[in-house]
C-alpha cells in the first residue's frame, strides 16, 4: 500500500502530535514502575527507546520535508 504525498504529511503530523507524546510518557510511566535504575542504564533505554519509536515509521517520515513529488511546476 503506497501513501501519497499528502496522507504521508498528515500521518507524520498525527504521528508527531499524538503519537510521540503517548509513546514519551508511556515510557516514563513503565521506567517509573520499575525500580529507578542507575543513571546510566536508565539513560541507554531512554536512547534505545527514543530511537526504536522512529523505525515502524520510517517508510512515514521518508521525504516528507521536501517537495511534493505529484506536483509539477508549468
Amino acid at each position: 500500500m503506497s501513501l501519497s504525498y499528502k496522507a504521508r504529511r498528515r500521518l507524520t503530523l498525527l504521528i508527531l502530535l499524538i503519537g510521540l507524546p503517548v509513546y514519551i510518557v508511556s515510557c516514563i510511566t513503565v521506567i517509573n514502575w520499575l525500580e529507578r535504575p542507575s543513571l546510566w542504564v536508565e539513560l541507554i533505554v531512554y536512547v534505545v527507546l527514543g530511537v526504536f519509536w522512529a523505525l515502524p515509521f520510517k517508510f512515514v517520515f521518508k521525504g516528507v520535508g521536501q517537495a511534493d513529488p505529484d506536483q509539477h511546476e508549468g
